[in-house]
């Protein structure tokens, strides 16, 4: 077991490496001279040979690599272009919205995605299977944006129940803060929850066919803990993986997801970065979502060994 959690952890190293060389490389394979798009078209030549020794341009890659990669371990991701202030600072300005909208989403699709899936597989061929199904193919086909305005019409607009835009701090009331996740929760976890659900039916419906699904029927157990107690424990490791998988959907849809919301977020910031060519911010940021999502991926392979023991040899 000690060896498996060691060469898990391990391999996420070289990732990570290969990840900052990526970040760090945006500067060199952008399109165009970063220093005069940043200086802009009025500017000297003196103005662009000024921000490119400002950006290190000027400098060999490698030697700029490893001293941006010291930088990085000790915790500076550099300074924004544009704002002048650190972008460790930048980013937890905005990460409570980001962090909200990931967390209420994960946690409900997780909690719906999962008994669709697994009461589709036990109702197999029936019309909640096709309704389920019906549903994954729809929410996996239709984009963010649109649905986030479907939603906005319905609920806000035409209804009038909950806030357009915007985002309310917790410390400002649960309540507020919760009126103002929902709508940003719904559309972006609908495309989450398509996909989980899909995935559960599947692996139930393959577990459904082995030996020892009918052994424990036999003994006379009921439904509901031949499904719950041996079903979905032999296939969470599919289940588990297809989560992980799934947070690059809300990483990516995130950004979108605040951006028709108005929502202070990472995903926001990331978008006005991309605009003013602020290389740093973008840089940090990217560094900080994949660093995310390699922990993720790491946890849920630790998992793998509470679901299948044999996964530890």
């Amino acid at each position: 077991m000690f060896g498996y959690l060691s060469r898990r952890v391990l391999a996420t190293i070289p990732v990570m490496l290969l990840v900052a060389l990526f970040v760090f490389s945006l500067l060199y394979i952008a399109p165009g001279d970063p220093a005069a798009i940043i200086a802009g078209d009025q500017a000297t030549p003196e103005d662009v040979d000024r921000i490119r020794a400002s950006l290190g341009l000027d400098r060999p890659f490698l030697v700029r690599f490893f001293e941006w990669l010291w930088h990085v371990l000790q915790g500076d991701l550099g300074t924004s272009i544009f704002t002048n202030l650190p972008v460790t600072h930048l980013i937890a300005q905005r990460v409570e919205p980001t962090l909200s909208l990931t967390l209420c989403t994960l946690i409900v699709s997780v909690a719906l995605a999962v008994p669709l899936g697994v009461v589709a597989a036990a109702r197999v061929g029936t019309w909640i299977d096709r309704c389920v199904m019906a549903f994954s193919v729809l929410g996996f086909s239709v984009p963010v944006f649109v649905l986030a305005y479907v939603l906005i019409i319905t609920f806000s607009i035409e209804l009038e129940w909950l806030p357009v835009q915007g985002y309310r701090p917790f410390r400002e009331g649960a309540w507020e803060w919760l009126r103002h996740l929902i709508l940003p929760s719904m559309a972006l976890g609908t495309v989450y929850i398509a996909l989980i659900a899909r995935i559960t039916r599947a692996s139930m419906l393959d577990v459904l066919t082995h030996d020892y699904i009918r052994t424990a029927q036999a003994k006379g157990l009921s439904s509901n803990a031949v499904l719950t107690g041996h079903a979905l424990k032999n296939a969470a490791v599919p289940i588990m993986t297809i989560i992980g998988i799934g947070i690059a959907l809300l990483i990516g849809g995130a950004i979108v997801t605040e951006t028709v919301f108005a929502l202070p977020g990472i995903g926001r910031l990331t978008v006005d970065a991309i605009l003013r060519r602020d290389y740093p911010v973008i840089q940090g940021v990217i560094l900080m979502f994949s660093a995310i999502y390699v922990i993720i991926n790491l946890a849920v392979d630790l998992s793998y060994m509470f679901f299948d023991p044999r996964i530890r040899y």
